[in-house]
């Protein structure tokens, strides 16, 4: 009877442990229609959280971890409930309500959308903040510094969602940031996700990256970075989609480039290409390539002669003018303007 006792206690203390998620960002970008997620925790297998929404958005379900709440998540955003419409369908079910936590982000068209909620009877330091395209939310905390950290960290680093998502999690990477790592280091576990539209629901994702746990005394969200590191060098392919036997969007300037360059694609089978290029808040502020096009190889100029110095985004568009619904070809990169 006392192992049976004991058994049930162990069984009750891993589910205890294992739903107290700690720090976590979700994130969406409209315009190029990535969508993001990381976290970390001072428990292995933070990863649990993440329910990530390829062209919609991301779900993070945390402290006290309840699959149930996270499947019922997964079905509302797929049947097109807003965040907010969640969390409240998530609460009204759930007599337990007070010690989740939850931050969803996504976004229809143009439009994205975001709401948070932390229970009262979350293990403090407890808090959510909502950004204009993202999402931050922590329980067992060191403070609020930690998400106002990562909130920083990912509004004012320049580049893409992938980088501005790591550069959020080394916000956080201070010790005992999850108190249950303190003095030692800020979690045990840690990843990141981005999802292209043209991913699959359930994955593989573009970006997948995944720290399960890391011995004492190192910090998992350096052994993240250094995945990430290597990803950004080897696993960024510019022929990521319908046709990457014969579609790519090409570098073939100096990056940083001043203040002229060359952007070349070649467009295979395809015939419809937009080609523009945005700030890092988002905005269009060109359009080199809007119409269709023969097939082949194809260079456009672009003078940055009168924008500042910084970080730009530039999104290809690709698509068969005949099916458009289908054979659709996106990817994004990252250009540096010094003057």
């Amino acid at each position: 009877m006392k192992k049976i006792t004991a058994f049930f206690l162990f069984i009750l203390l891993i589910n205890s442990s294992f739903g107290q998620d700690t720090f976590s960002i979700t994130a969406v970008d409209p315009v190029t229609g990535l969508v993001g997620s990381a976290g970390a925790s001072c428990i292995a297998g933070s990863i649990i959280l993440s329910d990530v929404h390829p062209n919609r958005g991301v779900i993070h379900t945390q402290a006290s971890y309840n699959a149930t709440n996270q499947s019922v998540g997964r079905n509302l955003m797929n049947l097109g409930f807003t965040p907010q419409q969640i969390i409240d369908s998530l609460i009204a079910r759930d007599a337990n309500h007070f010690v989740r936590q939850y931050g969803i982000t996504d976004f229809v068209g143009s439009t994205v959308r975001t709401a948070g909620y932390t229970g009262v009877n979350c293990t403090n330091y407890k808090n959510h903040n909502l950004g204009p395209t993202f999402t931050v939310q922590g329980n067992i905390l060191l403070g609020q510094q930690i998400l106002d950290s990562m909130y920083s960290r990912y509004i004012n680093t320049p580049g893409t969602m992938a980088e501005k998502l790591m550069a959020a999690l080394q916000g956080a990477k201070v010790i005992g940031a999850d108190t249950r790592c303190n003095p030692i280091r800020s979690s045990i576990s840690a990843f990141i996700r981005v999802a292209k539209p043209t991913d699959p629901q359930s994955g593989p994702y573009w970006l997948d990256l995944n720290v399960q746990t890391v011995p004492s005394p190192k910090d998992p969200i350096d052994s993240l970075q250094i995945l990430f590191n290597q990803w950004q060098t080897t696993g960024i392919s510019n022929n990521q989609g319908i046709y990457p036997e014969t579609f790519s969007l090409e570098q073939n300037y100096p990056n940083p480039f001043n203040p002229v360059t060359n952007i070349t694609f070649d467009i295979g089978t395809l015939s419809f290409v937009k080609l523009a290029v945005y700030d890092i808040t988002g905005k269009e502020i060109a359009v080199l390539a809007d119409y269709n096009f023969h097939r082949g190889r194809y260079t456009i100029n672009f003078d940055a002669t009168g924008l500042a110095s910084g970080v730009y985004i530039y999104r290809i568009f690709a698509a068969d003018v005949l099916n458009t619904s289908n054979n659709i070809f996106t990817d994004t990169k990252k250009l540096i303007l010094l003057k």
